[in-house]
C-alpha cells in the first residue's frame, strides 16, 4: 500500500482556487493564466488549485480542463503542492479526468460531489470508492451542498477514510460547524481538513483543520497566505487580526455567486479581462462599484485589463 504521509504533511496552508481567464472571445487565456499563477506564488500562497468552482469547469470542455491542469502542472513546476479539481456530475468524466490529474503527476486530485443529480450516500460511496480504487493519487473530497444540493454525511466520508487509503482529506464548504468538526471526531485527527467558506479558514485551523481553499485568494494572496503562516507559527493575535481583516472583503466576493465577483475584482486589477461563459455573467453594475470601493480600502492598485 502507497504512504501518503509526505504528501500529507505537504497539504497545507492556502490552496488557491486559481480561476479560468477568457478572452473577449471567450478563448481561454492561457497567457494570463500563466500569470495568475505566478502572482500566487510571488506572493506566498501553499498550493495551487483549478477548475474547481472558481475554474468554472461545468463552462469547460474535457479537453480544456485537462489543457489547463497541463499548463498550470508545467507552471507551477514542483514549486508548491498543485490539486486539481476533477469532478463532475458525470461518473465517467470524474475517472478520466481523475486518471490525467495522476497522469500528470498532481500531488493530488479534488474530487466534488457530484451534482444536479442529487445521489443518495450508497450512490456517493460507490461513486467515490470507484473513483479512489482505480487510481493512487491522494484524493481530497469536496463537500459543498450549497452548490450540489447534496451533503456528504459524516457516516459515509469516514466509510470512505476507511474503505479507501488514497482518500486523504476533505474540502468542507460547509456551513453547519457542528458537521465538520463530526469529520475530524470520526476521520481522525491526520485526515486533512480544508475550509471553503471564507468565513470559516481561521475557525476551521482552531479545531484541526490544515487550511482552506479560498477565492479570496485570488484576489489577496498574500494577505490569505499570511494568516495560515501566522496560525502555524503559533501567533494567534495576529492570525486572529487577519481573519478580521479579510472579512469585508470575503462578504463582497460572494454577493453574488463565485467566481463572477472575484473576476470581476481581478478585471479591475488589470489581472485579466473580466469575463465569464454563460450562463455566467458578471455582477450587477452596483455590486461591481462595491467590488472597487473595496478594493480600494484595502490598498490595492487598480488598472483596467
Amino acid at each position: 500500500m502507497k504512504d501518503y504521509t509526505e504528501i500529507k504533511s505537504r497539504l497545507r496552508g492556502s490552496i488557491t482556487p486559481v480561476i479560468t481567464p477568457f478572452k473577449s472571445n471567450h478563448d481561454i487565456d492561457f497567457e494570463r493564466f500563466v500569470d495568475l499563477i505566478q502572482f500566487q506564488l510571488e506572493n506566498g500562497t501553499h498550493g495551487i488549485s483549478v477548475t474547481g468552482t472558481s475554474g468554472e469547469p461545468s463552462s469547460l470542455t474535457l479537453e480544456e480542463r485537462e489543457q489547463v491542469m497541463e499548463k498550470a502542472m508545467k507552471t507551477i513546476d514542483g514549486r508548491v503542492p498543485f490539486v486539481p479539481g476533477t469532478g463532475s456530475t458525470n461518473h465517467q468524466e470524474t475517472m478520466r479526468l481523475t486518471k490525467k490529474a495522476e497522469e500528470l503527476g498532481a500531488d493530488a486530485a479534488m474530487v466534488i460531489v457530484p451534482y444536479y443529480n442529487k445521489p443518495n450516500q450508497q450512490a456517493l460511496y460507490k461513486h467515490f470508492k470507484t473513483v479512489a480504487d482505480s487510481v493512487e493519487i491522494p484524493i481530497i473530497i469536496y463537500n459543498i451542498p450549497g452548490r450540489t444540493a447534496t451533503n456528504l454525511h459524516v457516516d459515509t466520508l469516514a466509510k470512505l477514510n476507511r474503505d479507501c487509503p488514497n482518500i486523504i482529506g476533505v474540502k468542507e464548504s460547509n456551513k453547519d460547524f457542528e458537521h465538520v468538526n463530526r469529520v475530524l471526531e470520526r476521520c481522525g485527527r491526520d485526515f486533512l481538513l480544508f475550509s471553503g467558506i471564507e468565513l470559516l479558514c481561521y475557525p476551521m485551523l482552531a479545531i484541526g483543520g490544515v487550511g482552506s481553499v479560498s477565492a479570496t485568494a485570488n484576489v489577496l494572496p498574500g494577505k490569505v497566505a499570511q494568516m495560515h503562516d501566522a496560525w502555524f507559527e503559533g501567533d494567534v493575535q495576529t492570525a486572529q487580526k487577519l481573519h478580521y481583516e479579510l472579512m469585508e472583503l470575503n462578504d463582497v466576493l460572494f454577493k453574488d455567486t463565485n467566481p463572477a465577483p472575484v473576476k470581476a475584482a481581478l478585471g479591475m486589477m488589470g489581472k485579466i479581462e473580466p469575463v465569464l461563459r454563460l450562463p455566467m455573467d458578471l455582477p450587477s453594475k452596483e455590486l461591481q462599484q462595491e467590488i472597487q470601493e473595496t478594493l480600494e480600502k484595502y490598498g490595492v492598485s487598480l488598472q483596467y485589463a
